[in-house]
């Protein structure tokens, strides 16, 4: 059941992965993203990591998403259809690239022995690894520095975009 639920996500990340990328409506577009986090919040629970699935709706799904949804509409695209419908040397390049890419991808994988997924089952251990409690306890105790530094370069992050910001008074 496990190895069917993960072959389902996997399908449906990568359709909805390509519908972002060719949809000529950036709201369509944002609408795939949303369903493409939320896969991602079920590989999470398939994996045993109950609070980094809920925390990816809530903040990817939830959040950005909003965010990305009004900037759009406020930019208000409406002259999207008159965007070339040729494509030029840069777009069949990356269309090469990207087809070279899972052609490697795909000769990777077929040779690789060990592709198979190991059920979770019932480890507590496994379940204990995504709860809140374990990921604080690592957050405070083995990553404290890196997590201070991140605590650090995002308030300068804030700091610098406000007095970019702000306008100068004369």
């Amino acid at each position: 059941m496990q190895s069917f639920m993960f072959i389902l996500l996997t399908i449906v990340t990568l359709f909805s992965a390509l519908m972002v990328v060719t949809r000529k409506n950036p709201v369509a577009s944002i609408l795939y993203l949303v369903l493409v986090f939320f896969c991602f919040a079920g590989f999470y629970v398939m994996l045993g990591a109950q609070f980094l699935a809920a925390i990816q709706i809530i903040v990817y799904a939830g959040a950005i998403m909003v965010l990305f949804l009004f900037v759009v509409m406020l930019l208000n695209l409406r002259d999207m259809d008159n965007v070339e419908g040729k494509p030029n040397a840069w777009q069949n390049l990356g269309i090469f690239a990207g087809i070279g890419m899972g052609l490697v991808i795909l000769a990777y994988l077929s040779g690789s022995p060990g592709m198979s997924i190991a059920p979770v089952g019932n480890n507590p251990e496994v379940y204990a690894m995504g709860s809140a409690k374990y990921l604080g306890k690592a957050l405070f105790m083995d990553f404290v520095l890196p997590f201070e530094i991140a605590g650090v370069l995002l308030l300068a992050a804030v700091v610098g975009a406000v007095a970019l910001a702000k306008k100068k008074r004369a």
